[in-house]
């Protein structure tokens, strides 16, 4: 999908958003032709007005043009709020003085998403992949940003396949991803992204039996330890004293059998280590999908995502 809106942040450093916030002529020459321009949220007043860092001039948000909702009630301040110290999207809409006499931009962040709303946003179809980028993590799922600060969820169990106890052991706010729309319901996108992450096949493909590799603890059962050796692939290994979720772990490939797709391991050794989000392994390269299928053609159960 050709797609000319982007997440927060994404536009900053471009040359021509460099360039139209580097001069007052510049500024008044983007608001003529009506760009979408970013720049730094410096503050936000007791009226929750933002104040937008633009080089030599001062812009200032209103409240009521600072997000689509706002001014309706329909979304909270905190909206605005939590973008100080962060870029924001905006269409000059003009300019005024300040008490000091001082010009300063008028500017409107809500008219930036309204436009996005309209030519990018109102035309995605559940299977577009499209570019996220990760503002807020909660335990059940990633809010991502898919242009001009409009907001998706990533639920916890669409991240991955291998299941993991909260969003933060894939993601930071402000990591960029890739995702598909998995359903838009009353304008709510839902987005997942495991569909990216590879089939059962391309993940185990790894891997060899005989082998000794590092994996991640995410589960402890009565009958076994679930260890992650990639987003999409977990394996299990027999049970043993000692071992706690979210610790690193040495295992030993017993055996791989698709048929049944399962990896059996043994536990090596485990340690606790600060664990790194590692930058994710999209293996679909295309803009949309219809059908994705997980499970090997061999394997007795079926696992598949259809959009």
């Amino acid at each position: 999908m050709n797609n000319s809106f982007f997440p927060e942040g994404n536009l900053l450093d471009t040359l021509h958003n460099k360039k139209a916030t580097s001069s007052l002529s510049n500024l008044e020459e983007a608001a003529a032709n009506g760009d979408i321009l970013e720049g730094y949220a410096t503050s936000c007043d007791v009226a929750h007005n933002i104040t937008v860092n633009l080089g030599g001039i001062r812009g200032i948000i209103p409240r009521d043009e600072g997000a689509i909702g706002i001014k309706e009630g329909v979304v909270r301040d905190i909206a605005l709020i939590s973008r100080v110290g962060k870029p924001v999207s905006f269409i000059c809409d003009g300019f005024a003085k300040d008490k000091e006499g001082n010009r300063i931009a008028i500017l409107s962040r809500r008219k930036a998403q309204e436009r996005c709303q309209a030519q990018y946003i109102s035309s995605l179809l559940p299977g577009d992949i499209i570019s996220a980028k990760v503002t807020h993590l909660e335990s059940f799922g990633a809010f991502c940003d898919i242009g001009c600060g409009i907001i998706a969820l990533l639920p916890i169990d669409t991240i991955s396949v291998s299941r993991i106890s909260h969003p933060s052991d894939r993601f930071r706010p402000g990591d960029s991803i890739k995702a598909v729309v998995k359903s838009i319901i009353d304008g709510k996108i839902t987005l997942s992204m495991k569909e990216l992450l590879g089939t059962w096949e391309q993940n185990a493909e790894k891997f060899s039996q005989g082998e000794t590799v590092s994996g991640v603890v995410r589960s402890v059962e009565d009958y076994g330890i679930f260890v992650e050796l990639s987003p999409n692939l977990a394996g299990l290994a027999e049970s043993k004293k000692g071992i706690n979720v979210g610790e690193m772990t040495s295992v030993y490939i017993k055996s791989i059998l698709p048929e049944k797709m399962k990896v059996k391991l043994i536990i090596i050794d485990s340690f606790a280590a600060p664990i790194k989000p590692s930058q994710p392994q999209y293996f679909i390269r295309g803009n949309h999908i219809d059908y994705w299928k997980y499970s090997p053609d061999c394997a007795t159960k079926e696992v598949f995502s259809e959009f």
